[in-house]
């Protein structure tokens, strides 16, 4: 008891040190105003939520307004959270690999409506047609995770072996009737990927799409790895205590939920696809069109991206993510060229990021 009382006493201690900033850049790309209320949100979040470590980038227009980070990326070694953190991107890696897949669409190497065995031929047939578009919009009827496979410690070498968890389980429903949110889904668009690029997937992101936006610090979060600053994660045990997280490899599913980064390269991200380095406009507009099942309905997911309006009739397109180690969200409102990437290094806290998301965005445009 007294190692449990020891314990809450220095997580305390550590988050009641959350408002102070890590080696915070020079606010000068927002008014001084603008990142003291900006702040005072984080804190007031990272108490409320009693969150160890988080990292926050905004961008506006071109460029990176400002970026800081706050609290303790490592409880048990006392490691300061700060920009340039490196937090697993979980399912904020969807929106990436739907961009090197929209990439593939200009350069007419990747047709959308063709059925994955064109590039992917070992796929198992299923009584209708699974098509690249229907992955990226999460209506292809591939299921999402069985019990048990979330907290997978396998190692899996290669997407083609990754396959192997689900490609002989039959469809949830009829491609195009139903949203059915699928990560398994985008591990069979990554092996559609390589194939139609010619190139391993992990290779294609760093030559298509992190070098293009600067993403410097993003990479696939391989677990035998040394990736400097990367930071630990932890959950809500017992009666709300800090723990550490689950172990996890998440190498069965690289293409949705198995890159790592940090927020100033998310809010990179955000610029490059904005400003048309990644994909063309009209390519941009198709990804952020909220996608329909076969009777109309409107998903509220584009190719890759959920699509919605927030306050003041706002458009809205984001992504979150929540797994072991991490939850964070990128957030624009593309219209004003607003980006907002956000990690959090405690699980289970995609609400209160979101709503800490759509504070910041109304205090940047005060």
């Amino acid at each position: 008891m007294a190692g449990i009382a020891a314990l809450l006493l220095f997580s305390a201690a550590v988050l009641a040190q959350a408002a102070q900033p890590v080696a915070a850049p020079s606010p000068a790309g927002l008014p001084p105003a603008a990142v003291q209320a900006i702040e005072a949100a984080v804190s007031a979040t990272m108490s409320a939520q009693r969150i160890p470590g988080l990292s926050v980038s905004v961008a506006k227009g071109t460029e990176i307004r400002w970026s800081s980070g706050y609290g303790q990326a490592d409880l048990e070694n006392a490691v300061p959270a700060t920009a340039e953190t490196v937090y697993r991107l979980a399912s904020v890696s969807k929106p990436i690999t739907a961009v090197a897949a929209m990439q593939l669409v200009e350069q007419g190497k990747l047709d959308l409506d063709a059925p994955v065995q064109k590039y992917v031929p070992s796929f198992p047939a299923k009584p209708w047609p699974v098509t690249t578009r229907a992955l990226l919009g999460h209506l292809a009827g591939i299921r999402h995770y069985a019990e048990g496979e979330f907290g997978s410690t396998r190692h899996y070498g290669s997407l083609m072996e990754a396959l192997e968890l689900f490609q002989n389980d039959p469809l949830v429903h009829e491609p195009g009737t139903k949203y059915r949110y699928s990560t398994y889904g985008y591990t069979l668009l990554g092996a559609v990927l390589e194939a139609a690029a010619g190139t391993p997937f992990a290779d294609q992101l760093r030559k298509a799409v992190f070098e293009p936006a600067g993403m410097t610090g993003t990479r696939v979060d391989d677990v035998f790895e040394i990736i400097p600053r990367r930071a630990q994660g932890y959950q809500r045990g017992p009666g709300g205590a800090l723990q550490n997280s689950g172990l996890a490899d998440t190498s069965y599913k690289i293409p949705g939920g198995g890159l790592c980064g940090t927020a100033p390269d998310l809010a990179r991200f955000a610029i490059a696809l904005v400003n048309g380095t990644l994909v063309r406009p009209e390519t941009r507009r198709r990804m952020f069109a909220s996608q329909r099942t076969r009777d109309g309905r409107r998903t509220g997911y584009g190719l890759g991206w959920a699509v919605g309006i927030g306050p003041r009739g706002r458009r809205e397109v984001f992504h979150r993510g929540d797994q072991q180690r991490v939850t964070n969200l990128l957030y624009m409102q593309p219209a004003r060229g607003l980006g907002i990437a956000l990690f959090a290094n405690l699980e289970g806290s995609a609400s209160p990021l979101f709503a800490l998301a759509r504070r910041i965005a109304d205090i940047v445009d005060r």
